[in-house]
């Protein structure tokens, strides 16, 4: 075995650099597509690899062609096809361990051990494949393996690692790396040559000619290079195609739905679109050239555009409304979004604003905030002067406002959930709310007065409007009841109707007393007479008869005469006590007749008070009679008289039949009376003399067990 003298072909050398660089550039560009792209990943890293693996293969491949070598001239096919394989295969897993992944130093330096074993296997397999034994020398070997692995190492880092040179992705570091990736593999190629001794066994034959070989071989590695990067621009072109066409998708789809414009950094407008132009009413050369200043309405404070300049500025994206003034003066809202675009020292170069016409919605909006101003001035008037609640369709209390509350003496949740029936006082028949019911049920607002019972048991009078709220289908689905406290105004109209009826007696005491004293004067005056030369009994009992008759007739036209013109209080300083002792012992004797007890009760010995004793004492004969009548069986009747917080107070109690409540209210009125004689008259009267002396009465009743008649008078001070 002789050691073989070799020397290189400078013009073959030449053309695999090249070739090499053509195909690390094309795989490069390969790689750096499958991240950006989502569909063909797996085209574009086989394509990638294939063709730096075959770059790295030509290198050595016409290499060892260009070498003079004097045994040089067959070749071991299936090896130079091995060689192949393996640069390919070991340059597919340098690339996996760095693509499509969160990098990491360790899958650098794997993915360059990887592209250092694809250049040291094709250099090793292909020195078999033409028919020499190679020795290498072991500290050469390894220095060259090492100077390949950093060369590799740094264009990896360059690429896929650097987070600066990642981010910006300048324009040469493609280049520059394939140059890198083609001086590791070229570099490979000659170190290994150097650190080679080549030794041949002494059996190579010659085949045909070497030139003619050497120019096929060089064919056919140049349709592999070239094949690869036709591939890669047929594939980079549709890309770009597809690009375009989706940006012009894009913005076909922007001119149609947005308001579209381009400024410059200082805001210069350097394009609008159509609807810019349609609702700014300027014409597009109107408007390139300037800024958006002329569209300012002055409703925003400057401070609202150094916010948005500040944040524009900065390359964030900036969100807002504003209203603009088009050029025939009416204003428009827009709803926009102003996006930065940014250069590679992350500085704005351009600003894209997307709008949108809110100009409809900012109306609707403004009106709506009225509506809603109106709706709650209505609602405030309503809480302030007016008893409000809502029910749903089945009646059930679903919102109550405060005056509710107040005048029912519920609390919102005591009543929230239930219905009107809490409230009912029992005055009003079921056929009233079956009414009320039925007219609010098909849509109708029903009005009227409704007295209610508050939670203490006390009623109160409410003037009621009902409006029931309909759905779609004109069923109600639910009721406002609007109510207003009427208590007072049903008050004062009873004291009226009274007022009314005691008018209506003065007038009829006025046209009648008269009348009707003077003969009573004359009939008593001749009965009297005929009474003095009566001797007959049974006669004279006749007449005792008739000039009580007219006594009692007398008696009525003092009260009709009392009626029609009072009579002025004379009150003078007087001891209650001998006054109500004088009226009891006046009565006792028809008390015992019915069976009645009468006793006197008293805490002082003296009471003074100031009063007109002679119609004083018509006061408490007027209530003892009635409590006497009351006891038709007989009974117990208590006067009491004392002190307290110094007012006089008298009570007259029997144990009597009593009196209904609703005859109870009405004790007092002209012409009302529950005694079937009675002429309503006599209480009448002893509750104007009791108000004549300053005083009340009120009166406490309860059926089969007794009525108590409570007058309060004010007290002598000492």
């Amino acid at each position: 075995m002789t050691e073989i003298i070799v020397s290189f072909n400078p013009i073959l050398i030449f053309v695999a650099v090249i070739l090499t660089i053509m195909a690390s550039y094309t795989a490069l560009d390969l790689f750096t597509l499958i991240k950006s792209s989502d569909r063909n990943q797996k085209f574009l890293f086989l394509g990638g690899t294939f063709s730096l693996g075959i770059g790295i293969w030509i290198m050595n491949f016409i290499g060892m062609v260009a070498i003079n070598i004097n045994a040089s001239g067959s070749y071991n096919i299936p090896l130079t096809l091995l060689s192949m394989i393996f640069g390919i295969s070991f340059t597919g897993m340098a690339f996996n361990t760095v693509i499509d992944r969160q990098l990491k130093t360790g899958n650098l330096f794997a993915g360059s051990f990887f592209l250092t074993m694809a250049v040291l296997s094709i250099h090793v397999t292909g020195m078999f494949a033409v028919g020499m034994n190679v020795q290498f020398v072991p500290s050469v070997f390894l220095i060259s393996a090492l100077i390949i692995f950093v060369s590799f190492l740094f264009s990896l880092w360059m690429l896929f690692y650097s987070k600066s040179l990642s981010y910006s992705r300048p324009i040469w570091i493609k280049p520059l790396s394939a140059l890198i990736f083609t001086g590791a593999i070229v570099e490979g190629y000659f170190l290994l040559i150097r650190s080679s001794s080549f030794y041949s066994n002494g059996e190579i034959s010659r085949g045909g000619s070497p030139e003619t070989s050497l120019i096929y071989l060089v064919f056919f590695a140049g349709i592999l290079i070239l094949s690869g990067l036709i591939a890669s621009s047929t594939l980079i072109s549709k890309r770009l195609d597809a690009s375009d066409t989706h940006l012009h998708d894009i913005q076909a789809a922007l001119d149609e739905s947005s308001i579209v414009a381009i400024t410059d950094p200082k805001g210069v407008i350097t394009y609008v679109n159509d609807k810019f132009v349609e609702i700014s009413k300027y014409e597009e050369h109107e408007l390139l050239g300037k800024n958006h200043n002329i569209l300012n309405s002055g409703f925003h404070p400057p401070e609202f555009f150094q916010d948005l300049w500040k944040t524009i500025g900065s390359g964030k994206i900036w969100k807002g409304e504003i209203r603009n003034k088009a050029k025939d003066g009416s204003f428009y809202w827009v709803d926009t979004t102003i996006v930065p675009f940014l250069n590679k020292k992350n500085k704005p170069y351009q600003y894209v604003s997307i709008r949108t016409d809110i100009s409809a919605l900012k109306t609707a909006e403004a009106s709506l905030k009225s509506s809603l101003k109106e709706v709650n001035d209505i609602k405030f008037a309503l809480d302030q002067s007016s008893i409000i609640a809502f029910t749903d369709e089945k009646g059930t209390i679903t919102n109550v406002n405060e005056k509710f509350c107040e005048i029912s003496q519920y609390s919102r949740e005591e009543l929230i959930g239930q219905n009107h029936s809490i409230l009912n006082s029992g005055l009003h028949s079921k056929e009233f709310f079956k009414n009320l019911w039925k007219t609010i049920g098909h849509g109708e607002v029903w009005k009227g007065e409704i007295r209610n019972k508050a939670k203490d048991g006390s009623y109160y009078r409410v003037h009621t409007t009902i409006v029931p709220f309909l759905n779609a289908n004109r069923k109600p689905y639910q009721y406002l009841s609007i109510r207003n406290d009427i208590t007072e105004r049903k008050k004062t109209e009873e004291v009226l109707h009274q007022q009314d009826k005691l008018a209506a007696v003065g007038q009829l005491a006025a046209g009648v007393a008269h009348e009707i004293r003077n003969p009573l004067t004359t009939m008593k005056g001749y009965t009297e007479y005929l009474q003095l030369d009566e001797t007959h009994e049974e006669r004279q009992e006749y007449l005792s008869i008739i000039l009580d008759e007219i006594d009692r007739v007398n008696y009525i036209v003092e009260d009709f005469m009392v009626l029609a013109k009072p009579k002025a209080a004379e009150l003078e300083d007087r001891d209650i006590i001998p006054i109500i002792k004088n009226v009891v012992s006046f009565l006792e004797f028809e008390a015992r007749k019915k069976d009645v007890k009468i006793g006197f009760e008293y805490e002082q010995d003296i009471i003074q008070i100031e009063c007109d004793e002679n119609r004083l004492k018509q006061v408490f004969l007027n209530f003892i009679k009635n409590g006497i009548e009351a006891m038709p069986d007989g009974g117990d009747i208590t006067v009491r008289a004392g002190i307290i917080n110094n007012q006089v107070e008298i009570a007259i109690q029997d144990t009597g039949v009593g009196i209904p409540q609703e005859k109870l209210k009405k004790i007092g009125e002209p012409f009302f009376t529950t005694k079937i004689n009675g002429n309503g008259l006599g209480l009448m009267v002893s509750f104007k003399i009791i108000e004549s002396h300053n005083g009340k009465v009120f009166i406490e009743s309860e059926l089969n067990k007794g009525t108590t008649f409570n007058i309060v008078l004010p007290a002598k001070s000492a």
